[in-house]
């Protein structure tokens, strides 16, 4: 784990977070033009960007679509050695700003914003890195922007069968690198609060199979290692819930997908769904209990190809991968 530390507190203030269609004019008023106007897409944009580009960027961010480097993530890292700030104009800077925003759900997107820029220190969203992976228009495009407690990525659906196009990451240390048990100001505690719901609906046997002694370690991209088993993980399969229980499990991982855009999330739903929900296990870890208040920071969902893990110890740390097949 990359140790940094930086005090601050969330303003968790809801915005909405689109971009607007440029200035295609018809024959309506001004009110009636804008209101026409449709918001544009991350994909969009991300071509705008790549078009952008002067010779000297493109060789230091760009890649072949297949290059290893497109699938790592990990919780604090620049998939590419240019930062914002100082490698790319102010309206490239803009592009890239509106294309994360855009990867977020309207009630979400400020907030997570706003994490990374407290997160990245003094530089801020300057301070993270993007790489790109194919060419737009082809059917084969990525873009990732990575930094501190931040992995995401735009593909367009070129990745079939993969949410997101890859493995994700978020974090935050909203109040120093330790954080006190209730985690206050934290952008994605919240998700955690929702797993511990289920937890206290589970009767005294079922908490047995599911409360284990230790997670498993981060270790960059085989964090989210898929292992293709449908029995055998770690916690208590879906089979062993009641159908209130199980609801409650469907609506944290609806809660955990909640900040990104409705297309990613329902991508990512649907192959949840395909590949098994009743396939799904779900652990909590009792080490690593800040406060020892028995408010799991903890946790995962896991199935055969699908991992969630939070870990709220010592401030929070989440990775997703969801693939329809392992």
């Amino acid at each position: 784990m990359n140790k940094d530390n930086h005090p601050a507190k969330m303003d968790r203030r809801r915005f909405l977070a689109t971009a607007t269609a440029g200035s295609a004019s018809l024959s309506l008023p001004g009110a009636l033009k804008a209101a026409k106007r449709k918001p544009v897409s991350s994909e969009t944009l991300v071509t705008q960007l790549f078009k952008s580009l002067d010779n000297k960027q493109r060789k230091a961010i760009c890649f072949d679509f297949d290059h290893p480097l497109r699938l790592k993530v990990d919780n604090n890292w620049h998939i590419t050695k240019p930062r914002l700030g100082n490698s790319f104009t102010p309206d490239q800077q803009a592009l890239v700003k509106e294309i994360f925003m855009g990867l977020h759900s309207e009630d979400y997107a400020e907030t997570v914003y706003n994490q990374v820029v407290h997160d990245s220190g003094k530089a801020g969203f300057a301070d993270c890195s993007i790489g790109l992976f194919g060419k737009p228009g082809t059917g084969k495009f990525e873009f990732v922007l990575t930094g501190r407690h931040c992995t995401r990525r735009c593909d367009g659906d070129s990745v079939e069968g993969s949410a997101f196009g890859g493995p994700i990451f978020y974090g935050h240390a909203a109040q120093g690198f330790v954080e006190k048990p209730d985690h206050p100001g934290n952008a994605y505690w919240y998700q955690a609060k929702k797993a511990n719901e289920v937890f206290q609906m589970l009767s005294g046997k079922q908490r047995k199979m599911a409360l284990l002694d230790e997670a498993r370690d981060e270790e960059g991209t085989k964090t989210v290692e898929l292992t293709g088993k449908k029995k055998g993980l770690e916690g208590i399969p879906m089979t062993e819930l009641t159908n209130d229980q199980r609801g409650k499990v469907k609506d944290t991982i609806k809660d955990i997908l909640a900040p990104y855009r409705s297309k990613d999330s329902q991508e990512a739903l649907k192959l949840i769904e395909k590949a098994g929900f009743e396939h799904l296990h779900m652990a909590f870890f009792e080490k690593e209990d800040l406060g020892n208040d028995r408010v799991w920071d903890v946790w995962q969902i896991e199935g055969p190809s699908m991992v969630c893990f939070f870990r709220g110890d010592p401030h929070v740390h989440a990775w997703i991968h969801i693939r329809e097949n392992a």
